[in-house]
């Protein structure tokens, strides 16, 4: 990460001409130097040290990679990562230095972590600052991760590193109260929920500034299926005013710089499947505190191929989040909702944004559970607003939705972001397709999230935006031996024959007795 301007450089390094090398190393900083590089040689580095660049004011902190091919770098170049170069903000060719770099100063924390040692708040705070400013090497991160994982932090220590990494980075202030943000913590696909519910708050004038991720491991994220629609990385400053004129916006929080280290960590987390509950109410509290949020509604789904198993597990976590919650000051209303399916019927971004702007448009083939979620959870969040009577929020959720007041809302934070060609009659899904079909007559008693979310992904979701499973039956509902199920969209024949391989093995779906479906366990 880009530090302010140095007053003084170390000059005692030669120069190098930086080169960008056209790498996506996701979230973290690689630099690249020739065997035969004079610098390499002479400065004794090794291969994934830690070395420090600096260019035109700025310096980076980057792990080595040694090359042998002048094609990638040649001996009088340092070539840089993709997120690199783009923090030293230069030109390719630019004078460059390069040296070691400090070992961080919160290794021995770490080593104490690693030991099952509990940590302090200097601690936590020493280990954050180190990761945001990208002084970790990967094997370190994985070591903070899994013994933070396996240690299990106590309610104390995350609220420490909650805090921590709320304090590193950009921290904003609306100067207005309440700021209401909404959140899930994930594992249902489909659930494009929020696309719903904020322009239902920002039409009844709640501020309401919502930066979502991308998808990961999953089919597709919020930030995936609003760039269907629109621009979800307009610059920060643009975003600001976005925000001041409509209430609201739906954009990418990959480029804000809020709680930077939650980024480095979810590289590492993601894929070692950690997600263990500490570093989940770190990372989605942290965001909320540094996006300047005084109150958030919290969506924990629960159901049998959910993240969240069964309610004693949910409410173990509800009770974390509210202890940490409380401790940073922020208002909190977590509500337990139904994930035994997929929300909606499609699955990938251009499927998903469909689902979306039907329910806006109140059409009659809008997915009926994902418009009643998305009511449910805007009263809850109007319910935030001091002149909301406790209840009322579901009747004025649904007036301003059935009015039209969240379409027009929401077509004016797409217009301001940078509206994309979308038309809700004619998605413009993915050319190659096929139909899974029931085997025998029943009624549907589970759908894998997992599976269908799987099968999404090897159909090209989310990066084809166009890829993914649209869904023709939800659980309850009866089928006929050799009725569809469901129908993927892929836009390459690999992708389609992966996909196909993936529902052969499973299709997801089981059949069987209505008595046989899953109870329902919800609080709204």
């Amino acid at each position: 990460m880009a530090t302010p301007t140095e007053s003084k450089e170390n000059n005692a390094a030669p120069l190098l001409k930086l080169k960008r090398v056209a790498i996506d190393t996701y979230r973290e900083n690689v630099a690249y130097l020739h065997r035969d590089c004079a610098i390499y040689r002479a400065e004794g580095f090794q291969a994934l040290s830690k070395v420090e660049i600096r260019a035109n004011g700025k310096r980076i902190l980057a792990s080595l990679n040694v090359v042998d091919d002048a094609c990638i770098v040649g001996v009088d170049e340092l070539g840089v990562s993709e997120d690199a170069f783009v923090q030293l903000g230069v030109e390719s060719g630019h004078p460059s230095r390069i040296s070691q770099a400090e070992p961080p100063s919160s290794i021995p924390a770490l080593h104490r972590k690693i030991a099952g040692e509990r940590l302090t708040q200097d601690d936590f705070r020493a280990i954050v600052r180190d990761i945001a400013e990208h002084r970790y090497s990967k094997i370190e991160l994985t070591a903070f991760v899994v013994a933070s994982n396996q240690g299990e932090l106590d309610r104390e220590e995350v609220y420490y590193l909650t805090d921590a990494m709320a304090a590193v980075g950009r921290k904003l202030d609306w100067r207005e109260h309440p700021v209401v943000d909404k959140h899930c913590i994930g594992g249902i696909p489909g659930n494009r929920t929020s696309m719903l519910v904020v322009p239902i708050v920002a039409a009844h004038g709640m501020l309401c500034p919502k930066t979502s991720s991308r998808a990961i491991t999953s089919p597709a994220g919020t930030a995936d299926t609003m760039e269907v629609l629109a621009n979800v990385e307009p610059p920060f400053d643009r975003l600001w005013d976005i925000v001041r004129e409509h209430r609201a916006c739906l954009a990418w929080g990959g480029s804000s710089d809020l709680s930077p280290a939650d980024d480095v960590l979810i590289a590492v987390e993601r894929p070692l499947s950690i997600d263990s509950p500490g570093q989940m109410v770190a990372s989605i509290l942290s965001k909320k505190i540094a996006a300047g949020s005084t109150h958030l509604l919290l969506d924990i789904p629960v159901g049998p191929t959910a993240k969240v198993k069964a309610m004693p597990e949910a409410q173990r976590l509800r009770k974390l989040f509210e202890f940490v919650a409380n401790r940073l000051g922020l208002t909190l209303d977590v509500v337990v909702t139904d994930g035994r399916q997929p929300v909606g019927n499609g699955i990938g971004p251009v499927l998903e944004a469909r689902d979306v702007m039907r329910v806006l448009r109140n059409d009659p083939r809008a997915p009926a559970d994902l418009r009643q979620k998305a009511l449910r959870l805007a009263g809850r969040m109007l319910e935030f607003d001091p002149d909301v009577r406790g209840g009322d929020g579901y009747a004025i959720a649904r007036d301003i939705l059935d009015s039209g007041r969240a379409l027009s809302k929401m077509m004016a934070i797409i217009e301001a972001q940078g509206a994309k060609p979308f038309d809700p009659e004619q998605p413009e899904l993915a050319p190659l397709s096929f139909d899974v079909f029931a085997d025998r007559n029943g009624v549907v008693t589970s759908i894998d999230n997992l599976q269908l979310a799987r099968i999404a992904r090897l159909a090209g979701a989310p990066k084809v935006q166009g890829s993914g499973v649209d869904l023709l039956h939800k659980l309850g509902e009866p089928v006929n031996a050799g009725e569809a199920l469901y129908r993927v969209y892929a836009a390459y024949p690999a992708d389609l024959e992966f996909a196909r391989q993936a529902c052969e093995r499973s299709s997801g779906f089981t059949l069987g007795l209505a008595s046989e479906v899953p109870s329902l366990f919800v609080e709204f």
